[in-house]
This record gives C-alpha cells, structure tokens and sequence, in this order.
C-alpha cells in the first residue's frame, strides 16, 4: 500500500521529490513550505516552488512560521501521516515534529555525509575542490544532519560544474533516490547505517562577504570559487570600463593556458592572471545589466591585454 506522507520542502530542489512521489501514488497529506515572500518589481509575495506545485496538484499548503508550539504540533499529527519526507524546507523540526510520524521523518541531502552537513552543500563541494559528491536519505534525529543514512547516490564533479549545474543534476537523481528510498519504507525493507564519525565537515551558510575574488590564488582555486557561488550570490571583482571601476560578476570560467602578475589581463579574450596559472571568463554579468557570454560583453567593452581585474 502507498505511504501517508507530508511533504515538507521550499525551493525548486524539492520539486522533483515532490512530483516523483506523487506520481508513485503516494498520499501526500498535506505539504509543509515556508510563507511567501516579496519578490520582483512590484515586490509582490511569490510562493516558493513547492507551493505552487502542490496548489497545481490540489495538495494542501501549509506554511506555519513555527513548529515548536503546541497548536502547529496539533495540526502536523492531525495529519495522520506514517512518515514525513523533507527536502531543503528550511526550517529545523523540533523534537515532537520529529517522533510524530510512526515510521518517521526522512531528509533529502545533497551530499555524502557525513561530509558537507548544513546548509550550502552543493556550494562548499564546488569550492573546496571536491571530485565527487551525492545525495543520501537520512532518518532524522534532533542533530545537524547526523541521522542514520538509508541510501545514497554519488556523482563526479568537474571542473566544468556551477553551483547551478550541479544542484540541476542533484535534484532528479535526489527525487529517484527518495522514491526508492518510500518504496522500500513501505515495504518494511529499509536498511539504515549509523553515519561515519570521521570526514565530518559542515557546509556554513553562504555569505556575500565571500564572493570577492581572490586572485591570489592558483587558478583552479579561483576557478571553483567562482563556480562555487555561480549564480548566486556571484563571486565578483572589480574593473576599469571606460575609466570607471565596474563591479563585475563572474559566473563561468575554465583554467587558460599562460600566466602572468595576479589579476591582470593576458590577451584580449579575457583571459587572467592568477598566482599560479591563469583562468579564461566565459560568462560575465555587469551589475544593472544580463547574464553576457565573454564575446558578447568584448563586442561592447574595449579592454586590452594589461588591464587589471581588482
């Protein structure tokens, strides 16, 4: 028989988890997200991803600011559900949350812990250089993602690899792994192993304090820092345009071959010096304006070998 489940996710990562097991035919009770925000032009309040799917699907929403009252612990066991499945919902589930559902509540990581818990997993394995990474369903407990791990499913990382293209290979395989993972809960097969204590390391929030580039650093460093933080919040530097200093995103790069002092421009392709090596800028965002591919921005902005990136 399918599962009872509550749904508790916030951003597109979540989506696919969402679909998936509705389209297993699992009974989603009610889906849990966190409350609109304001966003856009009109600062209008959009509702996240998850919500506007399981409106469209006719899912119950709800998005409590709280779940340590008596009144929101009332309603979440008023759901009746033998497991709830979360996914990047943002919120910490107290205790009481936690021992509500009878087979119990399940988390979507995207990481191999016990390496990378927290918060910006997709980010932190980028940056730090890693060549692999992965998502796993965990059983929770009252710990930072230090639940006993169910399953779990690798994938290489390259050089290649934004934030952004690892979180949209991330998400489908995480949505398979959960439904494989409610499958084997509902047939009462599921194996659980207590996580590693040694590899531990946490994925702090990112903040925008880190975006600016350091180009002190041996190429493929700055490399997966700027993809580390593409496309948000953007790892940035600074640049004469016209006789102005122009604050300039990078979001996509590869290493370059050639070399020269930290920050410089080596050729008129926007190629630059790092402390070792050097990197290529492929993709670039000027503040106020799109996302440009190099050639597009080289069209309109006359920058020549020797120019510096600060």
């Amino acid at each position: 028989m399918p599962l009872r489940l509550i749904f508790m996710g916030t951003p597109d990562f979540a989506v696919p988890t969402l679909l998936e097991l509705v389209a297993h035919g699992h009974d989603i009770a009610a889906v849990y997200t966190r409350v609109a925000k304001p966003a856009g032009r009109g600062m209008k309040l959009q509702p996240t991803p998850v919500e506007r799917e399981a409106r469209r699907l006719g899912i119950s929403v709800l998005n409590p600011a709280t779940l340590k009252t008596p009144e929101a612990q009332a309603e979440f066991r008023a759901h009746n559900a033998e497991a709830a499945v979360v996914v990047a919902y943002g919120m910490i589930l107290p205790q009481a949350i936690l021992d509500t559902p009878k087979l119990g509540c399940f988390n979507l990581h995207a990481s191999l812990l016990p390496r990378w818990r927290g918060a910006a997993p997709i980010n932190r394995a980028i940056m730090a250089g890693d060549s692999e990474t992965g998502v796993m369903v965990m059983k929770m407990d009252a710990g930072l993602d230090t639940g006993d791990v169910a399953m779990a499913e690798r994938l290489a990382v390259t050089d290649a690899m934004t934030a952004a293209d690892l979180h949209d290979a991330l998400a489908p395989l995480g949505a398979d792994l959960m439904m494989r993972a409610m499958g084997a809960l509902e047939r009462g097969k599921l194996q659980l192993t207590r996580q590693s204590d040694q590899g531990v390391t946490y994925a702090a929030k990112i903040e925008k304090t880190e975006a600016r580039i350091d180009w002190n650093k041996p190429a493929r460093e700055v490399l997966r820092h700027i993809h580390g933080l593409s496309p948000f919040p953007g790892a940035w530097c600074e640049l004469a345009i016209d006789g102005e200093p122009a604050r300039v995103k990078i979001l996509r790069c590869e290493v370059a071959k050639g070399s020269g002092a930290p920050g410089e421009l080596l050729d008129d392709r926007l190629a630059v010096g790092c402390k070792e090596g050097a990197i290529r800028i492929l993709e670039l965002q000027r503040a106020g304006k799109g996302v440009m591919k190099a050639e597009e921005f080289l069209r309109g902005t006359a920058l020549k070998a020797g120019a510096r990136m600060s």
